[in-house]
């Protein structure tokens, strides 16, 4: 079963259009995806609005954002086993430092610098290495948000199978799932 990338059209204050906070906008998708659900069926109405294995969410004005379904570390874990890939997005330090989900392929969303941290560039064109556009991707990070941003953005790049983990690696650790080291 593929899983499908919404559109949600949010507004965004300039100043974050101009310099996005990527938690800040996370954390505003979060809430309109769980509140605007009843959207999604008049969205999906519209057939010049649709992109492959995608609907077109559409919420408010501003700017067009992809938002991939989420679903709870369990649930990702089944997807892994029935064949579905892990994209882990935590930094490389991360990655290795603290384990890693059994079978999962690292591309950082982000990278740790002196002051923070500073998004990928070249995440898309990276990740279309590994895996093609069709490919039933399960994205996480840490706590979730970087994997939800990843996620977002992998749809509006054309994925059509993208599914974000919530709750990220420290939830998939709490269950006992199987991790590397």
């Amino acid at each position: 079963m593929a899983s499908r990338c919404f559109f949600t059209r949010v507004s965004l204050p300039a100043l974050l259009l101009a310099q996005p906070s990527p938690l800040a906008i996370t954390s505003r998708l979060r809430h309109s995806a769980a509140r605007s659900s009843h959207h999604v069926m008049a969205a999906a109405a519209r057939p010049a609005r649709r992109t492959l294995g995608s609907v077109r969410w559409v919420y408010g004005t501003g700017a067009e954002v992809a938002v991939p379904p989420s679903v709870p570390v369990r649930v990702a874990y089944e997807l892994q086993l029935a064949g579905h890939r892990y994209l882990d997005v935590r930094t490389e330090g991360e990655f290795a430092g603290t384990g890693h989900p059994t079978g999962a392929v690292n591309v950082p969303y982000m990278y740790s610098t002196g002051s923070g941290m500073s998004k990928n560039s070249h995440f898309v064109e990276q990740v279309s290495t590994i895996f093609r556009r069709d490919a039933e991707i399960i994205i996480g990070c840490q706590s979730g948000r970087r994997s939800l941003m990843a996620a977002a953005e992998l749809c509006s790049a054309g994925f059509t199978a993208v599914t974000d983990i919530a709750g990220g690696f420290s939830a998939w650790r709490e269950n006992g799932l199987p991790v590397s080291q």
